[in-house]
């Protein structure tokens, strides 16, 4: 059984606060300029709607990064098509609830297919805009941690380090009772589950960051979201064209297609 625990805490809260306050600002803004017909609302009226608006919409369109990583590992699909479809699927009872509450607290009246068709149209502009300001500003802090870490200096252009045990920034985060035998690091959404000879764990780190911290492991990324210790491997299972790897305590990751032929070379196969 694993041994798993939530996501560290305070990250994801700073990052719900940091989100929650572009959202109210997006929201204010939105309400002075009054689209879509709501500038006749009073000012007060349209303050309060729009931020509601702003705050529903992120706790519906804000899981389907979860939805667009797990489908991204499974199908290898782009990210920018994978999103489309999410904000496509969000937008559904995100249209509901604004047709909804416009109506509240009178009987909300069932709208015409044309009725829908607008209300969807509108919210979608909306909320995939407001998805794609976010995914941006993600994209770019991205690619800032990226230069960062590829202007670091290496191990042998850096100063020597103090003669002391090495810490380990990936196991150090790691509860003592799953110990240190890694056998596979897989990545989910902005964390990597480390999975242990003894159970697994959530940690907040990139896969490619995680990855070096295991270089001194004989071991490969098999797939976009996996990286596979050799010696973890205990069969190989295969189904039609797909291919994975069993692990350690039925964790199973799964082989991409570009891998397989240099991991059978390799011999792993």
């Amino acid at each position: 059984m694993d041994t798993a625990t939530p996501a560290p805490a305070k990250p994801l809260a700073r990052k719900i606060v940091i989100d929650l306050s572009i959202m109210t600002i997006i929201g204010v803004v939105l309400a002075f300029v009054g689209p879509f017909g709501s500038f006749a609302e009073p000012l007060a009226y349209r303050l309060v709607s729009w931020v509601s608006f702003a705050w529903i919409g992120y706790a519906i369109y804000s899981p389907m990064s979860w939805v667009v990583d797990r489908l991204h590992g499974l199908l290898e699909l782009p990210r920018p098509l994978l999103w489309v479809f999410a904000v496509a699927l969000a937008t559904i009872p995100m249209t509901a609830i604004v047709w909804s509450m416009g109506f509240l607290p009178d009987v909300v009246p069932l709208p015409s297919l044309e009725q829908a068709l607008a209300s969807y149209f509108y919210v979608f502009l909306v909320g995939g805009g407001i998805t794609a300001f976010f995914y941006m500003i993600e994209a770019r802090r991205e690619q800032a941690e990226a230069v960062v870490t590829d202007n670091a200096p290496s191990r042998s252009e850096a100063q020597p380090l103090p003669d002391t045990s090495p810490i380990n920034p990936l196991t150090e985060q790691l509860p003592v009772e799953l110990g240190s035998d890694i056998v596979a690091l897989e990545m989910e959404d902005h964390y990597v589950r480390v999975h242990t000879a003894l159970g697994s764990e959530l940690v907040l780190m990139r896969l490619r960051d995680a990855m070096v911290h295991v270089s001194d492991f004989e071991g490969q990324q098999v797939h976009r979201s996996w990286w596979v210790a050799r010696h973890a491997v205990e069969d190989v299972v295969r189904d039609g064209r797909n291919v994975r790897l069993r692990l350690a305590r039925d964790v199973e990751a799964p082989v991409s297609r570009a891998n397989v032929t240099a991991l059978r070379e390799a011999g792993w196969m």
